[in-house]
C-alpha cells in the first residue's frame, strides 16, 4: 500500500484531519501533510518518525511501502505487479504464482505435508 494510502487510513481511523496531524509533526504545516497524503511529497525521516509517534505505529510500517518504491532493482512492471498481487484474495495470489512460476520455468517448492496420524493399539 502506497504510503499516502498508508497516511489517509491511519487518519481516518483516529479522527484525525492534516491540520491534527501538522501540529504534532515538526517543521511541516498543513499543506505539507496534505500532499504527503495526496502523494504529491514525501516527508523526510524526522518527519516519518514523528508521523509513526502521532499514529501509534512502528515507523517500519510506514517506511516499507516507500523504501520499496526506492528499490533501483525493481522495473515499473514489478511495483505494478506488486501491486495488483497485494489488492488479491489468498487464493488468487496462490493461483497467480502457479502461473506465473509455471510461465517462467521455475519449480516451486511445495510446503511439507502434515504427518498422518496413527491408530494407537
Amino acid at each position: 500500500m502506497p504510503l499516502a494510502t498508508t497516511l489517509r487510513l491511519l487518519a481516518k481511523a483516529r479522527g484525525m484531519s492534516p491540520a491534527d496531524i501538522a501540529t504534532a509533526i515538526p517543521r511541516a504545516g498543513v499543506a505539507t501533510v496534505s500532499a504527503w497524503m495526496q502523494g504529491e511529497k514525501l516527508p523526510g525521516k524526522d518527519q516519518l518518525d514523528a508521523l509513526a509517534r502521532t499514529f501509534g505505529v512502528p515507523a517500519g510500517a510506514l517506511l516499507a511501502e516507500l523504501a520499496s518504491t526506492f528499490d533501483p532493482a525493481r522495473t515499473q512492471g514489478e511495483h505494478e505487479l506488486l501491486a495488483a498481487y497485494r489488492e488479491l484474495s489468498p487464493t488468487q495470489r496462490g493461483a497467480l504464482i502457479e502461473v506465473a512460476t509455471s510461465m517462467a520455468g521455475v519449480r516451486r517448492a511445495r510446503p511439507p505435508r502434515a504427518p498422518r496420524k496413527t491408530a494407537k493399539r
